[in-house]
């Protein structure tokens, strides 16, 4: 059972919950006044973006819809400083490599750099950090680069609350992005009643296919700036800019994905409600298929899902008055987030197993599901897990006992056994699917 500490903040957190909700429900306006929205509450503690190599994770924030609210974090892993990976026979531990890196790092300890100095030079001349340690976002050697996966995170909060920026969230992405070394974009999708359904999943595609963008306009300035400048040609930072500028487009690039960026392997992580959103950009992703070339989704986590149905499962009969998140405070969340006349809990955006959802689940990426025991949503979780594995989907299942939802992401929790212990389950799934040296981890 969860101890008395978590019982008693439950009851807080529950009573706090629903004032909030109730209030959303008495004050909230019309989706069609306030097109632009919002993706965070005033009463919420946000984490400022700091550049700067802080407990190895550099941050930055980006507004990518001038239309919209809709932005995304950006956690770059100080591991990405390291000169690319020497291809090596599949079954090198992660041992080696993680002795590899560490040899590097106590050699060079201020760049991250193999012991030779002229490679030292070469990164130092990149101006991948300055002298006051923040990260300049570029490089103008590019094959130089360490590319690393990229993680699309989406936060939980029951469509009304939480944001990619707020503390827990900012604690948990940094926590994922050093154990799995990935680049991580975080999405601040708009919340509810300001936008409804099906606000929330449109940003999360169109993030999917921001990053594609991104991917391409990356590769048109690489290829425009090795004619315009020659092969392995030398010039400075001034002539660098300049030229960023004129090539075609490049102005809008992401100079920490393009430099370190790989869209090639794409993870998609959901938390709670989140897991909502990712499902439906790995479906739409699946649907899309070469159309999001480079980008490609290889595989996604959904952590305590918040899906629901009409027909209720045992979990959702015996557990109705779960901690933290229970029945009654969830079905108000969903009325925040549906629009009126749409209203169901059968709605596709609730539960994943309604027939004619599209696309066939065989096609589906690898999908991870964490559970907890006292989530009263667990068992269609595990009835969807199951669905695709059916199908031979590769789809565990990690069921964490006396666990309760949001147990590995809520502050609070964020630093109990439990809640490491799932990060790094985590970090061992998805590195099956990341991994460019063949790691043998699975379940």
């Amino acid at each position: 059972m969860p101890s008395i500490a978590i019982k008693l903040y439950s009851v807080f957190f529950k009573f706090l919950l629903k004032h909030r909700l109730q209030n959303r429900i008495q004050t909230h306006v019309d989706e069609s006044s306030n097109p632009y929205g919002v993706t965070t509450r005033p009463e919420e503690s946000v984490s400022a973006a700091n550049p700067s190599f802080t407990d190895g994770i550099a941050t930055k924030d980006i507004h990518i819809d001038p239309s919209t609210a809709l932005s995304v974090r950006i956690f770059l892993p100080e591991s990405s400083l390291s000169p690319p990976e020497p291809k090596s026979k599949p079954g090198s531990s992660q041992q080696d490599e993680s002795d590899s890196f560490n040899h590097r790092r106590n050699s060079y300890p201020n760049i991250g750099a193999p012991t030779n100095d002229s490679r030292r030079s070469s990164l130092e001349g990149s101006n991948l950090r300055s002298d006051n340690n923040v990260y300049r976002g570029y490089s103008p050697l590019p094959q130089n680069c360490r590319r690393l996966p990229i993680m699309l995170q989406f936060h939980g909060g029951g469509w009304v609350s939480g944001s990619n920026d707020s503390v827990a969230n900012d604690i948990f992405c940094r926590r994922i992005a050093k154990l799995c070394d990935v680049i991580i974009v975080a999405v601040g999708y708009r919340l509810a009643p300001e936008n409804k359904y099906p606000a929330a999943f449109e940003d999360g595609l169109k993030v999917l296919y921001w990053l594609a963008k991104q991917a391409n306009l990356a590769e048109c300035s690489k290829s425009m700036g090795s004619g315009a400048l020659g092969v392995g040609a030398e010039f400075t930072k001034t002539q660098v800019q300049r030229h960023l500028v004129d090539a075609f487009g490049a102005s809008m690039v992401e100079p920490w994905l393009a430099a370190h960026g790989d869209p090639s392997r794409c993870v998609l992580l959901g938390v709670s409600c989140g897991s909502n959103i990712a499902d439906y950009v790995a479906r739409k992703a699946v649907e899309a298929g070469r159309l999001l070339d480079p980008v490609k989704v290889v595989a996604q986590v959904l952590m305590y899902p918040f899906f629901m149905g009409n027909v209720p499962t045992r979990s959702e009969i015996n557990l109705a008055n779960s901690y933290f998140y229970d029945k009654s405070m969830c079905l108000l969340a969903w009325k925040l987030f549906l629009p009126e006349e749409e209203f169901s809990l059968d709605h596709p955006a609730a539960n994943p197993l309604i027939p004619d959802r599209g696309p066939p689940l065989k096609f589906m990426p690898p999908t991870l599901t964490v559970v907890a025991e006292h989530d009263w949503m667990r068992d269609r979780a595990i009835a969807y897990s199951e669905a695709l594995r059916k199908v031979n989907v590769d789809a565990p299942v990690l069921e964490y006992k006396d666990a309760v939802h949001e147990f590995a992401t809520l502050d609070m929790l964020l630093n109990t056994p439990q809640a490491l212990a799932c990060a790094e389950d985590i970090a061992i799934w998805v590195k099956k699917y990341i991994s460019l040296r063949g790691h043998e981890f699975s379940y």
